[in-house]
């Protein structure tokens, strides 16, 4: 079984050198065999050799400035015999089985409902502008005025200045209920109390 492993010999190594030869016991030693190392963006030199796995391999590299370098990364280093050099050593993991691919199920996105705003004018109290700061504070249906408290509402009222200041928002909750429910007769007559029965 082969195993593919990667090789890199940093810039700081690569130095002046534009290309290099990886060369070990995979190939005999022998340049027309070696393996041409890729410059990288960074500087450095890469390339991938597929090799057996769990056998252990002696290499160097040979830059095209005439240097032989080792690997600073290199496992381990071993005195070559009659060359006075040191040779780097790798052992080759043994491939791990590709996982099987799983298949990613489509995430459904929930479906967000668009928000079909009510006519907050129909609320006893709330005139044009005011349907413009509540629209503004995201307060746009019936059924969102009416999870409101008067306190909130008061706060949004001050806030736009004196002239909203002095509406009563005490109702305002009550009524968007009742025009949420559809319950329309109810709604009159309640505003029709709040007008002092007129």
């Amino acid at each position: 079984m082969k195993t593919k492993v990667p090789f890199k010999l940093s810039a700081e190594r690569v130095g002046s050198a534009t290309e290099g030869l990886l060369l070990g016991e995979f190939n005999d030693w022998d340049q027309s065999k070696g393996t041409i190392l890729k410059k990288q963006k960074d500087g450095s030199l890469k390339c991938i050799v597929s090799l057996e796995s769990e056998k252990t391999y002696q290499y160097r590299y040979l830059l095209n400035d005439g240097r032989w370098v080792n690997d600073e990364n290199a496992e381990t280093f071993v005195f070559a015999e009659g060359f006075g050099v040191e040779n780097c050593v790798i052992t080759v993991p043994v491939a791990q089985p590709k996982a099987p691919a799983v298949k990613k199920v489509a995430e459904k996105k929930p479906v967000t409902k668009a928000i079909i705003p009510d006519d907050l004018s129909k609320i006893e109290g709330i005139g044009k502008k005011i349907k413009e700061l509540l629209v503004a504070e995201n307060i746009v249906t019936y059924a969102q005025l009416s999870n409101q408290t008067a306190k909130k509402l008061k706060s949004i009222l001050e806030a736009a200045g004196n002239r909203f200041s002095m509406h009563n928002p005490t109702s305002w909750p009550k009524q968007a209920k009742l025009a949420a429910a559809e319950k329309w007769e109810e709604l009159k007559s309640l505003q029709k109390e709040l007008k002092g029965g007129k």
